[in-house]
């Protein structure tokens, strides 16, 4: 019964991922593009994690901690750029 469900869940999360695919390629605007891009990530780690419970397994925690510092420290940068014009801003010096 559980195993049933693991696999709802990711058929679910396979048609969220599609959805963002499809936001991230038609998005009007570019933050719409960078919340479905994050949106992503949380989807891909939510998937890898089910699928580690599928498994029986832990050999997969180092990627999902991997995939959320990726994903948290990209959008910081994407929202960076998109504000301001810059990633990491330099001071000039005279």
């Amino acid at each position: 019964m559980i195993k049933w469900l693991l696999f709802l869940s990711l058929c679910f999360l396979t048609l969220s991922i599609l959805a963002m695919v499809y936001r991230l390629v038609k998005g009007p605007t570019t933050p719409e593009r960078v919340q479905a891009l994050d949106a992503m990530g949380t989807y891909l780690i939510a998937g890898i994690a089910i699928f580690s419970v599928l498994l029986r397994s832990t050999a997969f925690f180092e990627v999902l901690l991997l995939l959320g510092i990726l994903s948290f420290v990209g959008t910081i940068a994407l929202s960076r750029y998109i504000e301001r014009g810059v990633v990491i801003e330099r001071k000039q010096s005279d």
